[in-house]
């Protein structure tokens, strides 16, 4: 479920759902990712089997879309979305799981190569999230939700939300926006 999440230390949050006028199309990631499948983010110096907390990822679905994901910090997550099919160029959607969490663990999750959407974000798009306990999508809450330009990546428009997930058995699903299977 997403709620509201306090700021975590070492993160720099600008204000909600903010806007700014310029983008890159690069990225190091150009289309040379499938998706990611079943990968448990373990903190550095962790190993063996992973343990209540350690988040599993899960793209590897029919509408699924996430590349690669990088643990930062007991909080923080950066993610990197795959090329959208018939444009190598764009990326404008996201669509993944994410199992394993404890009861009222926290995180922040920055889609760091989401192609600019800016009209969208201004018209308060948000994040959708759905669980197996609670199977109806639901928007995130926008004071949950940054888009910004990062210094931490190269200056780059990212979109980042908090999270809190509540129930400890759930696998929790994101997107951008309601997705749309062929089966």
């Amino acid at each position: 479920m997403l709620t509201s999440a306090p700021n975590f230390v070492g993160h720099n949050s600008p204000s909600p759902m903010a806007d700014f006028d310029s983008d890159s199309d690069d990225s190091d990631l150009e289309g040379c990712l499938g998706n990611i499948s079943r990968m448990v983010m373990r903190p550095p110096g962790h190993s063996g089997k992973a343990k209540r907390g350690h988040l599993c990822f899960d793209a590897s679905f029919e509408t699924g879309n996430l590349g690669k994901v990088d643990y930062l910090a007991e909080h923080d997550y950066d993610l990197y979305v795959r090329p959208d099919t018939c444009n190598p160029r764009f990326r404008l959607w996201f669509n993944f799981s994410v199992d394993n969490a404890k009861a009222d663990q926290r995180a922040i999750f920055t889609v760091v190569n989401l192609h600019k959407a800016k009209n969208l974000f201004a018209q308060g798009l948000t994040p959708l999230v759905r669980s197996t306990s609670r199977p109806r999508w639901i928007r995130a809450a926008k004071e949950n939700v940054y888009y910004y330009k990062s210094g931490e990546h190269r200056g780059h428009t990212v979109l980042s939300f908090a999270v809190t997930f509540d129930v400890e058995q759930d696998t929790y699903q994101f997107a951008i926006t309601f997705p749309y299977s062929y089966t």
